[in-house]
């Protein structure tokens, strides 16, 4: 039997911490629906700009981004880089942040998600998959006809990943990031 591992809650309101929810960003968000799981509702909402450091720091120690590598500040000042057609969400179990996802709407007939990452305590429960179902489902309601994501070669996980959700490879791109790496770009049909 395989073990699950569910991440304990934590009470860091009290000091202040910018991984839990805060009155700026708790007003719009969508639901993902609840995590049977981690046994908390799964909601995506706009990214405070307090979490960019604290976020920045976790993934620029994660694969891929490490593997690459990009730094903490660098990637702070992408989840910081909010444009009205490139909206940054901060996705959250519960009152925890699990991991952030970044989009730009308009992009060759359709929106490409150009960044989706989970913090490894919310890996393996389905929620990547909750929001890539949320991202199809607002690319039907806007009349768009593809979806477009983008992952490194190296990356077999994200490739499975983006694979069993039909998302089929379209074009191979060399060292667009960084020579000797290859990028997979990767897109999904509406119709």
């Amino acid at each position: 039997m395989r073990r699950v591992h569910r991440p304990q809650p934590r009470d860091d309101t009290k000091r202040g911490d910018p991984m839990t929810t805060t009155q700026s960003d708790a007003g719009l968000s969508m639901d993902l629906g609840d995590d049977l799981i981690l046994g908390r509702a799964r909601t995506l909402a706009p990214l405070d700009p307090a979490l960019a450091d604290p976020l920045g720091e976790a993934f620029a120690a994660l694969s891929p981004w490490r593997d690459y590598p990009f730094s903490a500040a660098a990637l702070a000042g992408y989840f910081r880089g909010i444009q009205p057609d490139a909206p940054r969400f901060a996705i959250r179990v519960g009152d925890q942040v699990a991991g952030i996802a970044g989009l730009r709407r308009s992009w060759l007939r359709g929106p490409y998600l150009q960044f989706l990452g989970l913090l490894p305590a919310f890996q393996g429960h389905g929620l990547g998959s909750a929001v890539l179902a949320w991202f199809e489902r607002d690319a039907r309601a806007m009349g768009e006809r593809n979806l477009w994501v983008a992952t490194s070669d190296f990356n077999r996980d994200a490739l499975r990943f983006y694979t069993r959700a039909g998302y089929h490879e379209t074009a191979r791109i060399d060292g667009l990031i960084r020579d000797g790496k290859t990028e997979i770009l990767m897109r999904k049909r509406l119709d």
